[in-house]
């Protein structure tokens, strides 16, 4: 394990390239194994979870080449084996190979897939789509096995609008015999990075980016060329962070549309920001003011900025309120934050009250997960003396060049291995 030190309370100048999107990623290299053919895929993160699936994918067979930002993948000559639970329970994702390996095998068994643990994260709704386009579904001891004559092309309405499961199904559903169409469907922008991916390969996927996905099943999926978006959870960490301590910070390769609610937000507690065609200026202002945050699915207030947020208003004059809809285990950052000495108080597991503003102090803390660890690297950047981050592999998984691009910018952090 590693961990991040810091020393905090400097300001911060200069330009941050954003990376691309790691939700977008971590689908799309399972979903390459659907091609017979070699893809390229660009803009592709240099982060823990694409080691994971390319391990996965090495596994299977596929041939893997990567370099730089680019990874090129061989699916034609893999085999349907199963993933050994040690690679899958290394992130979420690596559940995206149940879509895509039954979609080209009619078969797939899989260990329950490993991640942050934020919440119970079922993945009931994923199953539930299999079964409806007509394949079977066993468990035996956290192992599960998918298998299906044929798949059949349905109507799939979806109890909650997941994006596991919009992308988990859309990939099971590019091979089924006729048309799926999925309501409900989640509207994030790496779904419709997703379903472009397939459509260059040759799937025919139209509504993707609305509430309803309609799938044409293909008997063939060709090679082709494909760029992961830049990452919008990425790109609101960033200016989360230069809000709080930006003297004048300018976060590139960005699409301002997909971070519109966080924009919002930060307007809401008093911060100037300029915005261009693919870049925004933040200077962090004299006094930021309290507000109210409730996450929904997008586009509303992203989940996996709640945490990050959450050290911004630490800062903020008066009471701010968080409610967290959609995960039920998303406040443990909260713990840490008060030994840092911020002010907040749990209500109920998914909501949490923030008072401030709180001088915060360098300490040793420990991230519990992806976003927790990104909320606690904001808080030691704000904080006098030095903070040390235990367990930093959880941020490792998400954001790529975290520590290089951070002191580019002036702050004082590095990575160690933990003793």
């Amino acid at each position: 394990m590693y961990k991040i030190i810091i020393e905090g309370n400097n300001k911060l100048s200069g330009k941050i390239r954003i990376s691309g999107s790691k939700n977008s990623a971590v689908a799309l290299v399972p979903a390459a194994v659907l091609c017979d053919e070699e893809v390229t895929i660009a803009n592709v993160p240099s982060i823990s979870d694409i080691d994971a699936l390319d391990e996965i994918l090495r596994f299977l067979g596929a041939k893997v080449k990567r370099k730089d930002d680019v990874m090129k993948i061989d699916s034609s000559k893999i085999k349907n084996k199963l993933i050994p639970e040690k690679i899958s329970k290394k992130l979420r994702a690596s559940y995206y190979f149940m879509g895509a390996l039954l979609s080209k095998f009619k078969k797939v068994e899989m260990h329950f897939p490993g991640g942050c643990s934020i919440g119970a994260r079922p993945i009931n709704l994923h199953l539930k789509g299999f079964e409806a386009l007509g394949a079977k579904v066993e468990e035996k001891d956290n192992l599960f096995i998918i298998t299906a004559d044929k798949l059949i092309g349905t109507k799939i309405n979806l109890d909650f609008a997941s994006v596991g499961a919009t992308i988990n199904l859309m990939l099971a559903a590019v091979k089924a015999e006729g048309t799926t169409i999925i309501s409900n469907a989640a509207k994030e922008p790496h779904i419709v990075n997703v379903a472009t991916f397939l459509n260059n390969m040759g799937a025919k996927i139209s509504g993707a980016g609305t509430s309803e996905i309609k799938i044409v099943g293909v008997s063939k999926l060709h090679s082709c060329f494909h760029e992961v978006v830049p990452d919008y959870i990425e790109t609101g960490t960033y200016m989360i962070l230069a809000s709080a301590l930006g003297d004048a910070i300018t976060i590139e390769n960005i699409i301002p549309d997909h971070v519109e609610s966080l924009i919002s937000k930060l307007e809401d507690v008093g911060v100037p920001m300029e915005i261009g065609v693919d870049y925004i200026n933040i200077k962090a202002p004299e006094k930021l003011k309290a507000t109210n945050v409730k996450t929904q699915v997008y586009p509303g207030f992203p989940t996996d900025l709640q945490q990050p947020f959450a050290a911004l208003l630490t800062q903020a004059t008066g009471k701010s309120v968080i409610n967290e809809t959609i995960y039920e285990n998303r406040f443990q950052n909260l713990y840490e934050l008060n030994k840092m000495g911020a002010t907040t108080e749990l209500l109920t597991n998914q909501k949490a009250v923030i008072v401030g503003p709180t001088k915060l102090t360098g300490k040793t803390v420990r991230a519990t997960d992806l976003r927790a660890g990104a909320s606690l690297v904001i808080a030691g950047l704000i904080a006098n003396g030095t903070t040390t981050i235990l367990d930093a592999d959880y941020v490792l998984r998400g954001y790529e060049g975290l520590v290089e691009k951070l002191t580019n910018v002036g702050a004082k952090i590095k990575l160690e291995k933990e003793d």
